[in-house]
């Protein structure tokens, strides 16, 4: 299985950059992994809410194949332990899926059209993060969730 992570707009803090370079770099050493940035919508200041997430939602339809599953980070998602999230991916890996595409949206969220096309949602917290810290986050996690699955001394019960 292939997994890629879809994010909109791009990384700015240096240090969230580093920490985010090198979980992926420790995630690759367990399965085929790419962070895809979406560059952010121009004149967003003259675009309200629902417009801004038609654009995004565009965007974020035109970078997959029709193969792809595709699970939206998402406040109103179900929500994991480490290890349950483990679970979650052993179990996308053995229902044979070939890229499991996990998206982070824009700062209002995914269009209608993007939930509709998503078999499903997580929550990584009841808390709000920004945008660039989801990103080491959900990396993190995966990495975390591979760990798990391999019986590895990075994750504490």
């Amino acid at each position: 299985m292939n997994i890629r992570l879809l994010a909109i707009g791009k990384t700015d803090n240096k240090s969230l950059q580093i920490l985010i370079d090198d979980y992926t770099k420790r995630l690759s050493f367990y399965i085929k992994f790419d962070l895809e940035l979406i560059p952010d919508i121009k004149n967003v200041k003259n675009l309200s809410e629902a417009q801004q997430k038609e654009k995004e939602g565009e965007l974020i339809l035109s970078k997959l194949s029709p193969t792809d599953q595709l699970i939206l980070l998402d406040e109103n998602g179900s929500t994991f332990s480490s290890v349950g999230f483990s679970d979650y991916l052993q179990k996308k890996m053995n229902a044979g899926i070939k890229t499991l595409v996990f998206v982070i949206g824009g700062p209002y969220g995914f269009s209608e059209e993007v939930y509709k096309k998503s078999q499903g949602k997580i929550s990584l917290s009841a808390m709000t993060f920004s945008h660039q810290m989801v990103r080491l986050f959900v990396i993190e996690q995966l990495y975390r969730g591979f760990t798990i699955l391999r019986n590895e001394p990075y994750h504490h019960q």
